[in-house]
């Protein structure tokens, strides 16, 4: 992955007045990806929405870590479930069609 690809850390956490602090104990968390190079460390562009996502749910709303985790995987278990209602629906039709 190129550089171009990717913000530095350091930039992201001065346009949302965050610390270098939350950042990492989101990823230490698992809940995103930093990319550590030689000379600095930067966020992948895939990462950006949803960890602007976390700072609005952290600044914004003052939820703390363990509360983003649980958000986090609410929201992953809502996509999955209705990945699977697509999934069935679309097998429902197949049948419909007969």
């Amino acid at each position: 992955m190129q550089t171009e690809d990717m913000i530095p850390l350091q930039q992201f956490c001065t346009h949302y007045h965050i610390e270098q602090s939350f950042v990492y104990a989101l990823k230490d968390a698992g809940l995103i990806e930093v990319i550590y190079t030689e000379q600095e460390i930067y966020i992948p562009e895939n990462q950006l929405n949803q960890l602007e996502k976390m700072v609005r749910l952290n600044t914004e709303m003052d939820i703390n870590l363990e509360g983003i985790e649980t958000i986090t995987h609410l929201l992953q278990r809502m996509h999955d479930m209705q990945q699977e209602i697509i999934q069935l629906n679309n097998r429902l039709r197949m049948y419909e069609n007969d």
